[in-house]
């Protein structure tokens, strides 16, 4: 099976750049697409500054759906929001005061790739902090996700912000896999890390392999991902502002006919439900996937409550089922009342889990096509949008142009 590649390099367009990212991508262009994800041919797709946080998005979910082992090379430079005080990755438009809406949120990449099988997923980082996140990183890990393997380097901020600095982990990495062998990940880190020596010293140094060795019981937290193996659907042109795709370099080579070994990937936890529902989606049998989820939703809600994190997170797992069903009034309606749950147990409207709640029920009632529900949801979207604004410039007067529209149908 194929496997997919994202070469993301980004930093920021003037004196607060700390790392000359996209100098990286000519050396990791010229390694045989195969080498640099393990698998026996592979697609690469190449983001080189990107203007806008919704271009990398787009490209990060296309990739987080394809089948196949899927490899993340991310260079460039971390910053924190003012209001949240959350980790993004800063793209060419940021600044201090604009992060918020100019960069790329940390926890969409844990968003959007929690559907994957674990042990299917790696990111290989390079990335520099400017002080606050370098402070912030010495109380917080930089959370990715369960089951993605993740290798890499975090530098701290420069002593001068005269100087530039160069992605000296990640072209180590691309220099290596030059060689047309593809070590194990483990051994390409360390190999990457000694060849850095001494300059990488002060470096926050990530290794998590990703693997999963214990399952989750019914109704417990854990957020293992689940994979069914079918297209996701991409977010409403209505609600996209320009994507950037004008000013992002953006690369697509196809699948190398060379083979490389690929890297197995870790086994599944035998009694791990999300397994049994990836392999009932997979079968066709949405029913089913649905039942199971619904089952372990209850018993959740029996030992947790509702409107807990548990509860909450099989809630999710079956608006995500019913929208791979093709139901999306059903997707809606299940993302409405997770975000109506997550701000009544006290959780703040701009809180990541409300706004990704809000986002996909907004995205999924986009797909209604039948006026009577769309009339109904939207009503109660247009409400939540009031509490919930969300990142996306203009999502509120978005719900109530499409609800005059509606009024207009019979």
């Amino acid at each position: 099976m194929p496997g997919t590649v994202l070469l993301l390099a980004a930093s920021p367009v003037g004196k607060g750049c700390l790392v000359d990212a996209a100098s990286v991508l000519p050396v990791l262009a010229a390694v045989p697409p195969a080498v640099l994800s393990g698998a026996d041919t592979a697609n690469v797709v190449e983001l080189a500054d990107p203007l806008e946080p919704q271009a990398v998005l787009t490209r990060l979910r296309a990739a987080a759906t394809a089948p196949g082992p899927l490899t993340v090379f991310i260079t460039g430079q971390l910053t924190l929001d003012r209001r949240q005080h959350l980790p993004h990755l800063a793209l060419a438009r940021t600044t201090p005061s604009t992060v918020r809406y100019t960069a790329f949120p940390w926890h969409w990449i844990r968003e959007e790739l929690r559907l994957r099988t674990p042990g299917s997923t790696t990111l290989l980082l390079d990335l520099h902090a400017d002080a606050e996140t370098w402070s912030w990183l010495r109380a917080n890990p930089l959370d990715s996700g369960r089951g993605i393997a993740v290798y890499g380097r975090i530098a701290p901020p420069p002593s001068s912000r005269r100087v530039v600095a160069a992605p000296a982990y990640m072209k180590t990495v691309a220099t290596i896999l030059r060689s047309g062998r593809r070590p194990d990940l483990g051994e390409l880190h360390q190999q990457a890390l000694a060849r850095v020596g001494s300059d990488g010293y002060g470096d926050l140094v990530l290794t998590v392999p990703g693997v999963v060795t214990t399952a989750a019981p019914a109704g417990s937290a854990a957020r293992t991902p689940y994979r069914p193996e079918l297209p996701r659907p991409q977010a409403s042109d209505e609600l996209n502002p320009a994507d950037g795709s004008r000013a992002v370099t953006v690369v697509v080579r196809q699948a190398d006919t060379r083979r490389v070994p690929p890297v197995p990937p870790a086994p599944l936890a035998p009694d791990d439900p999300h397994a049994y529902i990836t392999a009932a989606v997979q079968d066709g049998r949405h029913a089913d996937a649905d039942a199971l989820a619904a089952e372990h939703e209850q018993a959740a809600v029996r030992a947790h409550g509702a409107g807990s994190d548990q509860a909450l997170h099989w809630a999710e797992v079956r608006a995500d089922l019913a929208m791979f069903a093709g139901d999306p009034v059903r997707s809606c309606r299940t993302w409405l009342a997770v975000a109506g749950a997550r701000l009544t147990a006290g959780q703040a409207p701009d809180s990541p889990a409300v706004e990704a709640a809000v986002d996909r029920a907004h995205h999924q009632w986009s797909q209604i096509r039948d006026v009577t529900p769309a009339r109904e949801l939207g009503t109660a979207l247009a409400e939540l949008r009031g509490r919930v604004p969300g990142r996306r410039q203009g999502a509120l007067e978005n719900v109530h142009r499409q609800l005059r529209q509606l009024q207009t149908q019979s």
